[in-house]
């Protein structure tokens, strides 16, 4: 794509980043085929490619943006599906997380808008407040059909019908290996997670510390900043990285990581893009590191196990020649069957797609992965709220196609899409951590307890 940015414009890192990315599109469209949003509104910029010609004209000539820019940057679900199909490498995250913050310093939204965005910024991101907007939200979920406003509506029906109980495994503090050590790691624990389901960081630290690690929760660190970066509200989002990359570096620097875990992967393709963020900031080499030690905690997994270092890379070379390899030999007690939903910000994000798949096989259970699993089930964040009626077609889908499996069970590696799908099915839904705890001695997962 050609460019016409002047040298003026160029000086500033976030434009010269923009202009590198316009520049490899090709305007081929194969982006289309996976968008979405393309496929459920049919409207050409409501796709990667017609987007990006919104972000360049807007960027180029420096305008307010107007009305319908923003109406279709917004319903872009950044689940970076068209990063996985593109074959020029157009770095479309980079792009629109730019155009983002762009219309954040320079459009001046409804009232309702900005309302909403402040609220859920100064909510999600902080443990105790979000548990008291759940409190709130579950006594007024019976009034929900009442409310004018369908975003309102949404976040009323999204509540959970219980709110765990605080984990003290949160609070900063260090977990010894059970079994002889082989790494110490920073385990992230999150921030709306810690609301929303406590068990997942109760279970990681259980496998974790089965398998030889030392686990460190480190004080001071919190939110990723994910969720405010999405929204184009960039001091917010970096003083929640900033925080993170202290937190960690001052262990690093004490007593050593050989890892940061994270068990949440929307979190995890932020983390691992702290280097990006933070390129022209003092905190530029500290942020490299962390980004270079963060981990998915299936990546950490599959190192420790070398079972599933061995299934995950038959997997691997499964997809390459166009076969299916996803299923094991049942378990001892019979066939479990679980449907794994690949989470965007995992396959697409950080390009990681055979180990929770080869994690699961080699602890026994029968895994099988529905249709179309390259699309996204609609929660991206704070999406699901903010277009509520998109993410509701998007979810319907997304269900509809794990039930065809007939599962026993739904894993998925991110606390937004287990929120997202479990809102919309019967069968329990549970993080691929908790069945791998369950299957190596933990207890089992209290969504099917329950």
């Amino acid at each position: 794509m050609q460019t016409n940015f002047t040298d003026a414009q160029l000086a500033d890192p976030g434009t010269e980043r923009a202009n590198e990315i316009l520049r490899a599109c090709v305007h081929c469209g194969f982006c289309t085929a996976t968008c979405p949003t393309y496929q459920v509104l049919g409207d050409e910029l409501d796709s990667p490619r017609g987007r990006i010609y919104l972000i360049k004209d807007m960027l180029e000539n420096e305008r307010v943006p107007d009305e319908t820019t923003v109406k279709h940057i917004d319903r872009c679900l950044s689940c970076l599906a068209c990063m996985t199909t593109c074959p020029s490498g157009v770095h479309y995250m980079h792009l629109v997380d730019h155009a983002r913050a762009y219309i954040e310093k320079t459009y001046k939204r409804p009232l309702s808008d900005r309302a909403l965005r402040w609220l859920l910024a100064r909510i999600l991101p902080y443990p105790t407040r979000f548990r008291a907007a759940l409190a709130g939200a579950k006594l007024g979920r019976p009034f929900a059909r009442f409310m004018p406003d369908k975003r309102l509506r949404a976040m009323l029906e999204m509540a959970p019908r219980r709110i765990p109980a605080v984990s003290r495994n949160d609070d900063p503090q260090s977990f010894a290996p059970t079994a002889p050590r082989r790494r110490r790691v920073a385990l992230m624990t999150g921030c709306a997670q810690k609301a929303l389901n406590t068990d997942i960081n109760d279970a990681t630290i259980r496998l974790l510390r089965r398998l030889g690690c030392e686990i460190v929760v480190a004080k001071g660190a919190g939110c990723c900043g994910a969720l405010t970066h999405h929204m184009g509200q960039e001091d917010l989002s970096h003083g929640s990285a900033a925080a993170n990359i202290r937190a960690w570096c001052a262990e690093i620097d004490g007593d050593g990581l050989d890892a940061i875990v994270i068990n949440t992967s929307g979190c995890g393709t932020t983390v691992k893009d702290y280097g990006h963020m933070f390129r022209n900031d003092p905190l530029a080499e500290d942020a490299a590191r962390v980004a270079g030690l963060a981990r998915d905690v299936s990546e950490l997994l599959t190192e420790l196990m070398p079972e599933a270092d061995v299934q995950s890379r038959n997997l691997a070379k499964a997809e390459i020649a166009g076969t299916d390899m996803a299923s094991a030999a049942p378990a001892p007690e019979g066939p479990i069957r679980v449907a794994y939903h690949a989470a965007c910000s995992l396959q697409h994000g950080q390009k990681i797609k055979t180990h929770p798949k080869a994690l699961l096989a080699a602890a026994g259970f029968e895994v099988v992965e529905p249709a179309d699993s390259h699309l996204c089930c609609g929660s991206a964040g704070t999406y699901n709220l903010m277009q509520p009626e998109i993410s509701g077609q998007l979810k319907e889908r997304k269900v509809r196609t794990l039930e065809a499996k007939s599962p026993d069970i739904i894993a998925a590696g991110n606390i937004g899409c287990m929120m997202q799908i479990g809102s919309g099915t019967g069968v329990p839904v549970v993080h691929t951590v908790e069945l791998l705890d369950w299957a190596t001695g933990g207890p089992k997962p209290r969504a099917l307890a329950e």
